[in-house]
C-alpha cells in the first residue's frame, strides 16, 4: 500500500513547480519532512550489539506534525500532561464552528482570525458563565483547533474541554446545574444564547484584526454553531481524542488506498451516513487539500484559558485541594518495544553518537560492503520516533 511519502514523493516536484514562491515554507518544510522521514536525510545513530559487535544503522524521524508516522508518543505524553490538571468534576465538551461563509477568509488570515477564533471561544463562554443566573464566577478551559473533516476540506472550529463549574469572586467552588429534565445531566449555559455572544464577539474580533478585509454578508437570523455536551465518561477519554488532534495529521497511511501518475485514491467515513467510502484526487489538489491543515508558523493549535491557564496553577491546585482530589500521577511508560539483534538475537545495544545526514551515507555504504564481504545481506535499516 502506498504510504504519504509516497505520494509526496510523486506529485510533490511538480506541486512545488506550480506553486513556486506562493508555496508556504511550512508547507515546503512539511513535503521535505515527510519525504525525508526516517532516512539517512534526517540523520541517525548506530547500534552495536553487545554480545556479537554487529552494528545496525538506524534513522531519525522528522517530527513534524504533519508527518503521518510520527507524532503517537507525543500525543500520549500530552495527554499525560493535562491529566495532571483535571478537575474531580463533571466535564463539558464544547465546539465552535466558523459558518461556511467566513471559511476562506479565516484561511487566508490564518494567523490572525484562528488567534481570533480561539478568543471569540473562550470569551463568549466565559461571559455567559459569569452570570449570576448561570454560574457566576470564572471558568477555566483547554481548547484544540481542528481544521479538516474526513475528506479533507477546510472546516476550522475549536474544541473546549470545561470544567463544570466556576470559582466564584469570593474563593468557593460553584458547581454546574443539573438539567430538570429525566435525565438529569450536567448543565452549563443554553447553546443558543452562547451562539448568539460567539457571533457577535468573533465579528467584533475579526474586523478588529483585519480591518482592511471584505467581510461576506450573513443573514442576521442565521445561527451560528455552537455544540455543547457533557462529558458522560471520564474526561481523560476527551483528552485522548483531542490529543489526536495535536501531533497527528489529517489523514494516516492507511487511508491511501492508491497513488499513481495522475491521481492519489483515499479512504475516508462520510459523516452524513456513516460509512466508508473512497476518493480520487488529482495529485495537486490532494496535496492542496492536505497542505493547507499544515498550520502556519507561529500558530498553536492548543490553547489554555482562565482557572487551566499557566499562570493560574497555583490556583487550579489550591482547587484541586479543595475538592479533595490529588493530581493524577503520571502513568508508567510501557517498555520500549527493542528489536533482536538479526545475528545474535540478543536485545542489549549500545548507542553511538548522533550522526549528520552526510556520515549516515557513509555509514550505511560501510555497513553493506560489510555485510556483502561476510557473504551476508545488509542489516536492517530501523528507524526510530
Amino acid at each position: 500500500m502506498p504510504t504519504l511519502a509516497d505520494v509526496v514523493r510523486q506529485h510533490g516536484p511538480a506541486y512545488r513547480e506550480r506553486f513556486g514562491a506562493a508555496l508556504l515554507p511550512s508547507h515546503a518544510r512539511a513535503m521535505r519532512d515527510i519525504v525525508g522521514c526516517r532516512s539517512p536525510a534526517m540523520g541517525g545513530h548506530v547500534l552495536q550489539c553487545t554480545s556479537c559487535d554487529a552494528r545496525h544503522l538506524v534513522f531519525h524521524s522528522c517530527r513534524n506534525r504533519a508527518c503521518a508516522r510520527c507524532g503517537t508518543e507525543r500525543a500520549r505524553d500530552w495527554v499525560e500532561r493535562q491529566r495532571a490538571s483535571l478537575l474531580p468534576v463533571p466535564y463539558f465538551h464544547v465546539v465552535f464552528t466558523v459558518p461556511a461563509e467566513l471559511r476562506e477568509l479565516v484561511r487566508a488570515h490564518q494567523k490572525k482570525l484562528i488567534r481570533v477564533l480561539f478568543r471569540a471561544a473562550f470569551e463568549s463562554l466565559a461571559s455567559l458563565c459569569a452570570d449570576p443566573r448561570h454560574l457566576g464566577g470564572n471558568i477555566g478551559a483547554l481548547a484544540v483547533l481542528h481544521t479538516w473533516t474526513r475528506a479533507l476540506q477546510w472546516h476550522p472550529h475549536v474544541h473546549l474541554l470545561v470544567p463544570g463549574g466556576a470559582l466564584s469572586p469570593r474563593g468557593t467552588w460553584l458547581p454546574a446545574r443539573r438539567r430538570r429534565s429525566k435525565s438529569r445531566e450536567p448543565y452549563l449555559v443554553p447553546a443558543t444564547a452562547l451562539s448568539v455572544k460567539f457571533w457577535g464577539r468573533f465579528l467584533a474580533l475579526a474586523r478588529r484584526a483585519v480591518p482592511n478585509a471584505t467581510f461576506p454578508d450573513m443573514p442576521k437570523e442565521q445561527r451560528w454553531v455552537v455544540n455543547i455536551q457533557p462529558v458522560l465518561q471520564r474526561p481523560e477519554h476527551v483528552l485522548e481524542y483531542l490529543g489526536r488532534y495535536i501531533h497527528r495529521t489529517a489523514l494516516s497511511d492507511r487511508a491511501i488506498v492508491a497513488c499513481d501518475e495522475q491521481h492519489v485514491t483515499f479512504r475516508y467515513r462520510d459523516s452524513r451516513d456513516g460509512r466508508s467510502k473512497t476518493m480520487k484526487l488529482p495529485g495537486a489538489e490532494f496535496l492542496r487539500r492536505f497542505l493547507q491543515h499544515v498550520p502556519v508558523r507561529g500558530l498553536h493549535r492548543v490553547r489554555a484559558f482562565g482557572l487551566l491557564h499557566s499562570s493560574r496553577r497555583v490556583t487550579l491546585q489550591r482547587l484541586q485541594l479543595l475538592l479533595r482530589h490529588a493530581p493524577a500521577e503520571p502513568q508508567e511508560r510501557q517498555a520500549e518495544v527493542v528489536e533482536p539483534c538479526s545475528r545474535c538475537g540478543s536485545t542489549t545495544w549500545l548507542r553511538g553518537p548522533r550522526l549528520s545526514p552526510a556520515e549516515c551515507a557513509a555509514v550505511l555504504v560501510e555497513l553493506v560492503a560489510a555485510a556483502a564481504g561476510l557473504g551476508a545481506r545488509a542489516p536492517p535499516e530501523e528507524a526510530i520516533s
